[in-house]
């Protein structure tokens, strides 16, 4: 919470808002310092908070990457199981659904890329990693079998595997989330959806159609 005269934190604030401030300045501090670099100075000084207060909402950094990481997988499975919800929507709309929240530049931004990609490369938080991300990752893969088994009973493409096609999607995510996060010039969030969508054209094309633009 911003105070609107001096666009400085207010001194007071509910404690989700703090650690919600805390955490957000933790992602702007590994995607420019990297997680070596970021240090609880670097988030407090990024947070325009003292250090006592991330020491009271946070008992070390380790803690504090730690719920940062668990932050942006449960941001992320939340917009797509949000999106999925709705009412009416058929299976191949499902699976566009949780295409759309997978590349939302909301959650695949940039400094966001640089912080996943920051976890998984660093040997020191590989396990948390796993740890953190493991149940969310299985969940959308289960949704994502069961959608496909749901096009396919319906007479697309009988004798394709679901969970295979599940299987690659969710490769296809992190292929292409690296390829944004190197190439961010040359490869672009509509090139990422575009060509997913090309390829379940191709293997269901009663349910989805090739995209020429997103």
């Amino acid at each position: 919470m911003v105070d609107a005269k001096t666009k400085k934190p207010q001194r007071t604030a509910p404690p989700e808002i703090r650690r919600k401030q805390l955490i957000e300045a933790t992602i702007t501090s590994i995607s420019q310092n990297g997680i070596p670099g970021t240090t609880m100075t670097t988030v407090t000084r990024q947070a325009g908070l003292s250090l006592g207060l991330v020491n009271f909402h946070f008992k070390n950094k380790d803690n504090l990457l730690e719920e940062t990481l668990r932050f942006l997988a449960e941001e992320h499975r939340d917009r797509w199981a949000n999106k999925i919800s709705r009412p009416g929507l058929s299976a191949a709309q499902k699976v566009n659904a949780i295409i759309d929240a997978q590349f939302h530049p909301h959650i695949c931004s940039r400094k966001k890329l640089t912080v996943w990609f920051a976890f998984f490369g660093e040997a020191a938080y590989r396990k948390s990693y796993r740890s953190i991300t493991t149940r969310i990752d299985a969940e959308r893969l289960g949704v994502l079998e069961d959608l496909f088994q749901q096009i396919i009973s319906d007479g697309d493409s009988k004798g394709i595997d679901a969970r295979g096609v599940a299987s690659t999607l969710e490769g296809l995510f992190d292929g292409f989330w690296l390829n944004m996060l190197m190439y961010p010039v040359k490869f672009t969030r509509a090139d990422a959806v575009k060509q997913i969508r090309t390829y379940l054209a191709t293997t269901f094309p009663s349910h989805f159609q090739r995209v020429r633009a997103v």
